[in-house]
């Protein structure tokens, strides 16, 4: 009895251990998971750190593919920029100079015309009939003069023999005078009348461009009219007035003086392209205090008639040539920390960064005062990716892109080296 109570105890006993060791088991797993995920996640992170690390020094190994240019000795201006304006040495408004009806126009929009040419035509009728009017006073009073003359002589006959007084004789010669002066202002109106009658006929007053037709045949025109008849524009030859400071004047001024024909070029507004190439015709004679700016007057011959005006154009004035100078591409030169720089290769196919000291430039070269020899090799198409001690590869199909030469410019995409500084 007591060994089956034991037994029974013994079985509770067991029965009641079990379920404290379930916990203990399930505590042991959940550590070795965590463990394992952060080996796992360590493993993940060390992985793509490494990767991080090789991928920029693989990048970073890589050549570069590169366009060259080479320093060269040659001529290049000194040129003053500005911007002008595009002036005519004549512009003319054509103005009716008397009232009528304008019954013909003889010119075409457009037309080039000549000094005397025939423009447009007034109604002559009126001043036709105004023109006899004053031709037959005229002979009327010639007339009366005449026999006012010959009483005269007569009187002056009977006043010799003493037969007439001498007041009589006043008198008449007073009367002959009044004549004169009668016909003197007939003559004067005949004139007038034949000057109105010719301005009926309207004639060029210079040489240019005719421009769009300002009325139309039918219209009545009076000289009091503000827009006139046509504009007459002196196209050949044509000037530009330009601007520019007032510190720069003694860079011409003596050159001027001396008579010499300091060139002009007339570009367009992006300054990619000359117009036109003329000579600096006069300076203005005070500096617009304002501004602190003077005037120059540019003329042009303009031919081919590239030259409107009123157009902006944007001028160089060539006041001086550098004969011998160092030339170096201007898309090679770049701006950054260093100042201006250059990006010289090596024979190692490696590049290095050079500080340049510049002078003038004509758009396509710069000339270089220090820094460079002729014969280097610079960089001018592929600066993006470089830094000092950077390798490159030359390639031969960017030199066939000639947008890019321009777009780099004085100012490169590359601000400054990512690299030591020589």
């Amino acid at each position: 009895m007591h060994k089956l109570l034991d037994r029974q105890d013994d079985g509770a006993t067991s029965e009641v251990k079990k379920p404290s060791s379930l916990p203990r088991r399930r505590g042991r797993t959940a550590i070795a998971l965590m463990m394992l995920a952060s080996l796992l996640t360590a493993s993940v992170w060390w992985l793509q750190s490494q990767a991080r690390v090789e991928r920029p020094r693989r990048s970073a190994d890589a050549a570069s593919a590169v366009r060259l240019g080479v320093v060269t000795r040659g001529d290049i201006p000194v040129t003053l920029e500005a911007l002008g304006t595009v002036t005519a040495l004549s512009t003319v408004v054509v103005k009716t100079q008397i009232s009528g009806k304008l019954i013909e126009v003889g010119f075409q929009e457009g037309q080039n015309v000549k000094k005397g040419d025939f423009l447009a035509q007034i109604d002559p009728r009126p001043y036709q009939a105004a023109l006899d009017q004053t031709k037959g006073q005229l002979a009327r009073d010639e007339a009366l003069l005449a026999a006012a003359r010959i009483d005269l002589a007569r009187y002056e006959k009977l006043m010799a023999q003493d037969s007439i007084a001498r007041q009589q004789v006043d008198t008449q010669r007073a009367l002959v005078q009044q004549d004169e002066a009668i016909v003197r202002s007939d003559k004067a109106n005949v004139e007038t009348a034949t000057l109105n009658l010719d301005y009926c006929r309207i004639l060029s007053p210079s040489e240019g461009r005719v421009g769009l037709r300002l009325i139309d045949p039918g219209n009545y025109v009076q000289a009091s009219d503000p827009n006139g008849v046509v504009v007459i524009t002196q196209m050949q030859p044509i000037s530009v007035i330009f601007t520019l400071a007032q510190d720069t004047i003694p860079q011409f001024i003596k050159r001027q003086r001396a008579g010499v024909a300091l060139p002009v070029l007339a570009y367009n507004r992006s300054s990619t392209a000359v117009l036109a190439q003329g000579t600096l015709a006069t300076v203005d004679n005070q500096i617009d205090t304002a501004t602190g700016t003077v005037k120059l007057r540019a003329t042009f011959s303009n031919e081919d008639e590239t030259l409107f005006p009123n157009q902006f154009v944007n001028v160089k004035l060539v006041v001086d040539t550098l004969h011998d100078a160092i030339l170096v591409p201007s898309a090679g030169v770049q701006v950054g920390a260093p100042g201006s720089y250059v990006y010289m290769a090596n024979p190692d196919a490696t590049v290095s960064v050079r500080p340049v000291k510049l002078g003038a430039t004509d758009g396509e070269h710069v000339a270089v005062l220090e820094g460079l020899a002729p014969g280097d090799k610079v960089v001018v198409d592929g600066v993006d990716r470089l830094r000092d001690g950077a390798k490159i590869r030359i390639s031969e199909a960017s030199a066939t892109n000639p947008d890019q030469r321009g777009k780099s410019g004085m100012h490169g995409s590359n601000p400054q080296p990512r690299g030591g500084q020589k």
